[in-house]
């Protein structure tokens, strides 16, 4: 249980599929027959497809409108819509930095554990070519609670036999950050200061954090 491990977000973090995943939500809504803000792209950012459906529904005052039934069915058509969307990612799609970072922390011997939402995570790990650079990933079907609840980032740690205190954890998402903070471990941020304000360290992307705080791991 000395392992020391990072444990990665995949959306807004290794690549960029936000916008893919609201793209997808508008494109529900716009079915449903109202438009969606773009002010809800950060709201619906880094949790699950079910919480997000909620966000999407409220903002069109539709909140009780289906059933349960309903709503997963709705929220698989937006799933469905997010895949077509996805399906030509490759290396290419990468963030500057992540496949380098992955490699040094092998080499450091890190263990590397991903902590994402995403049922569609294992799809794009291969994708993207960096499956293999993964000792751990976390199933979203098996957990309980969603982000801000720190579940998915204890069970990341569980799988690649870490004490939390001995992990880092690197999010985009504010609920993110949340999870990270409950499970008692270091916290990264990626993005802006302003919407990770419950995060001490904060960069503008996964380059400048290999090039200043990974880098002296």
């Amino acid at each position: 249980m000395e392992n020391r491990a990072v444990i990665f977000d995949l959306d807004g973090v290794l690549t960029e599929t936000s916008r893919a995943h609201f793209l997808a939500w508008q494109a529900l809504a716009k079915s449903l027959g109202f438009e969606l803000p773009d002010s809800v792209e950060d709201a619906v950012r880094g949790i699950s497809r079910l919480a997000s459906l909620e966000i999407v529904l409220e903002a069109g005052g539709m909140t009780d409108r289906f059933s349960q039934p309903e709503k997963v069915a709705l929220a698989e058509k937006k799933n469905a819509m997010y895949v077509e969307q996805i399906k030509g990612y490759t290396a290419d799609d990468l963030f500057e930095g992540a496949d380098e970072l992955l490699r040094m922390l092998k080499v450091k011997g890190y263990k590397v554990a991903l902590a994402s939402a995403s049922k569609n995570a294992p799809f794009l790990l291969d994708a993207m070519g960096i499956a293999d650079r993964f000792d751990a990933v976390v199933d979203p079907a098996t957990l309980k609670n969603g982000k801000p609840d720190p579940e998915i980032f204890l069970k990341a740690a569980e799988l690649v036999k870490s004490f939390p205190e001995n992990c880092i954890g690197v999010e985009d998402a504010y609920a993110g950050i949340e999870s990270i903070r409950a499970a008692g471990m270091k916290a990264i941020g990626i993005g802006k200061p302003e919407v990770l304000s419950n995060c001490e360290t904060v960069y503008p992307d996964l380059k400048t954090a290999l090039d200043d705080y990974f880098s002296t791991l």
